[in-house]
């Protein structure tokens, strides 16, 4: 076992709060939306980070934090084992970014989401602010086809051959950073296409599970750690595949990583160790993206579309919502 695990010892989540967070994503896309390419990403996450605890402190939960915007010593608010909710329901873990794609908001581009999931108790890991190695596949494949440790090639022959198509019609999603140029030159030599994104890995893990849509069929490489568990929670949802790896690069971040409650960090995680139990995700647009549409402000109303789901049941409900009372909606901020 990677990670010492709490079991739960409450009921299941109710069903309600599949439907009650999306008020939590909403909320906090508005917020960052009123700041989208105005180019300050620390006032945009901020604005994200007040709605999203404001709304989460309503919900019937008593929530912990074990994926958010940092530590207590960096974060003010959201942070690693922060407790949210009207503590009245169940004992539930809590992953969020209120603003996954800081950089692409600030420059209204496209994929910002404000995302959350809640499992649980002790059903998400504890991931350290730190990189992972990732890999993710859809839904409809053999369990087991891709690998972590396999050579990019291989996973992409193999995704081509599972596909009954040539390896030139597979794209693969790749972060732009200078640390993936070995493996963008590694994909690029076997004929398939990339889709370089600039930022929101969660969004680039979400698109595989829609390939008719996003033109996407595997995402590969480095990310962050907590995007990572937020990524599992959601394919946990949809379906799909996903294993990770955390990055460690110096004693420090392996002294936080254990710290977290990760025994081995060098293990490679299943998605269903990274999100197990019953899992509610929910994203909202605050950018246009290939999945959702960001957030629309009309002289009368504005507009909103997520996207809501529960593992245990498989539901997945995209929800296009107008709010018309924009002084209460303003308010409710």
């Amino acid at each position: 076992m990677n990670q010492a695990v709490r079991f739960p010892k409450g009921p299941a989540l109710d069903r309600i709060l599949t439907l009650e967070l999306v008020r939590v994503t909403e909320r906090a896309a508005v917020a960052a939306a009123r700041l989208r390419g105005r180019g300050d990403e620390m006032a945009a996450d901020q604005a994200a980070v007040d709605a999203m605890r404001q709304e989460l402190n309503q919900l019937p939960i008593h929530g912990t934090v074990v994926i958010g915007e940092g530590e207590r010593d960096e974060a003010p608010m959201l942070y690693i084992g922060e407790e949210v909710g009207s503590k009245t329901g169940p004992s539930v873990d809590i992953a969020l970014d209120p603003l996954e794609g800081t950089t692409i908001a600030a420059k209204n581009l496209p994929n910002a989401l404000a995302v959350i999931a809640i499992a649980e108790e002790g059903s998400l890991l504890n991931a350290p602010d730190v990189y992972m190695d990732k890999i993710a596949i859809g839904p409809g494949f053999p369990a087991g086809m891709v690998d972590l440790d396999a050579p990019a090639a291989d996973n992409i022959a193999t995704v081509a051959a599972a596909k009954g198509v040539p390896v030139s019609e597979v794209t693969a999603c790749v972060l732009d950073r200078p640390r993936h140029a070995r493996l963008i030159e590694d994909i690029r030599a076997t004929g398939a296409a990339i889709r370089l994104i600039g930022d929101g890995d969660v969004a680039g893990v979400i698109h595989t599970t829609s390939p008719d849509e996003t033109g996407i069929d595997i995402y590969l490489g480095i990310g962050g750690a907590p995007e990572g568990v937020l990524a599992a929670a959601a394919l946990r949802c949809i379906g799909g595949q996903m294993q990770g790896r955390l990055v460690i690069n110096s004693d420090e971040q392996r002294e936080r990583a254990h710290r977290m409650g990760v025994e081995d960090v060098n293990a490679k995680y299943e998605m269903g160790e990274m999100a197990r139990g019953d899992v509610v995700f929910a994203a909202t647009g605050v950018t246009d993206g290939n999945l959702l549409s960001g957030v629309r402000f009309g002289r009368q109303a504005v507009t909103t579309h997520t996207v809501v789901m529960r593992s245990s049941s498989g539901t997945v409900r995209w929800i296009k919502a107008e709010h018309q009372d924009l002084d209460k909606f303003d308010d409710a901020l």
